[in-house]
């Protein structure tokens, strides 16, 4: 919450894995430490290895507090709530991770993702249709949130009538006001409680209907929790991350007109261009905390079994000794845009599950906003834009912007 941190975490982490390839911090309010992992290698290994588990009761014998739970409590979610952020597909481990990651991966295949392509550029081209010429434009709001959030809503099969609803309550899940977090984790669950049965009695042909027939023909072995938090899970991380993906990567072009030019020329760069521009400006700047299952040497440090680790994704996707300039903006980094060599969607078992469609978002948006807008520009100066201040994350509020 280092105010310096806050306002450029690309130095700040930078500087601290320079002086410590891993160091202490603390969450505010809470007393249990957790060691920031800075450089890419352990970075790497943290998020890789079978040594490091996200959920503390996975470490047999140990008894070891949730500092997650902790989290959700200090911030006012009820307990009876509290499950439905701290036990689901992003927080267990080993059999009970791939047993739900299983029931979700095949509406993510490469193959899948390529079909549901030309419905994402209907969506792009249908929102920027209707984006005004004569005024600014905030391409937050109108154009890189309401893209991914059609696309997964679609996708999992939440009704379009409902879509602004998980547009409003995913915008109150970020505030930092005490106590602000809880209403839309209230209003979400009890939203998806109430859609299961009506959804029971009118299938479709969506991921819901599909993840309610696993639940109704093996209530053993897909709970009632694990089938609201996997909605909750999907509908939020499918939505939030690559809206700003688009909006930073928008911002970074913009700012960067040599690039934006390079784009514009060579159109073909745009699988390349979105892995670079995730790796720059990614909005997710730190994993979820892990957990030492054994002693671990790291940086010269030993972690000790049952601590607690985050992963700083971007201290090491801005590391020099895996990244040639790694400050530099450069469109052309990444050669092989089937292989990541950036950690922005994350590393190992747990490397994010709809990566390809919000890489596939990204280059839809990109292309179609470039190639529709020749003229396209900030309205104010760069160092006006506004942020959401989030530790450990990059998210602009807005982006004003003009078109023509």
């Amino acid at each position: 919450m280092d105010p310096a941190l806050m306002a450029d975490p690309f130095r700040g982490f930078s500087q601290i894995r320079e002086e410590a390839p891993i160091a202490r911090a603390c969450f505010p309010g809470q007393d249990i430490p957790v060691w920031l992992v800075t450089r890419y290698d352990d970075v790497k290994t943290v998020l890789g290895e079978h040594r490091f588990v996200n959920n503390p009761a996975s470490i047999p014998g140990a008894d070891i507090p949730d500092l997650r739970e902790k989290l959700m409590k200090a911030r006012g979610i009820p307990d009876d709530y509290v499950v439905y952020l701290t036990d689901g597909i992003l927080d267990l481990d080993g059999d009970d991770h791939l047993r739900l990651r299983r029931l979700v991966s095949r509406a993510f295949t490469a193959r899948r993702v390529m079909e549901m392509r030309p419905r994402v550029e209907e969506i792009s081209g249908r929102l920027l249709d209707a984006l005004p010429g004569d005024r600014v434009v905030d391409l937050v709001e109108e154009y890189a949130y309401p893209l991914p959030i059609t696309v997964i809503c679609e996708l999992v099969g939440i009704p379009e009538s409902d879509r602004p609803l998980w547009r409003e309550w995913g915008a109150k899940m970020v505030s930092l006001s005490p106590g602000a977090m809880a209403e839309p984790v209230i209003s979400m669950v009890d939203y998806i409680q109430d859609l299961i049965p009506r959804r029971r009695a009118a299938p479709g042909d969506d991921l819901l209907t599909g993840l309610i027939k696993a639940h109704d023909d093996d209530g053993d072995r897909f709970t009632d929790t694990e089938l609201i938090t996997m909605v909750l899970t999907l509908v939020l991380a499918g939505h939030e991350t690559t809206a700003h993906l688009i909006g930073n990567g928008t911002a970074a072009l913009l700012t960067h007109p040599d690039q934006l030019a390079m784009l514009r020329a060579r159109p073909e760069l745009t699988p390349r261009a979105v892995h670079e521009l995730m790796r720059w400006c990614g909005p997710v700047q730190g994993t979820r905390v892990r957990y030492a299952a054994e002693d671990v040497e790291l940086g010269g440090m030993t972690v000790k079994r049952g601590e607690a680790v985050m992963a700083v994704l971007v201290s090491a996707n801005y590391d020099p000794r895996r990244f040639e300039r790694p400050d530099r903006l450069d469109l052309t980094r990444e050669e092989d845009g089937r292989r990541e060599v950036h950690v922005g969607f994350g590393h190992g078992l747990h490397y994010c599950l709809g990566a390809a469609l919000a890489r596939q978002e990204g280059e839809v948006a990109f292309a179609g906003l470039l190639s529709r807008f020749p003229k396209l520009r900030l309205a104010v100066a760069p160092e006006e834009l506004e942020r959401q201040l989030m530790p450990a994350s990059w998210r602009l509020a807005s982006l004003p912007v003009l078109l023509r």
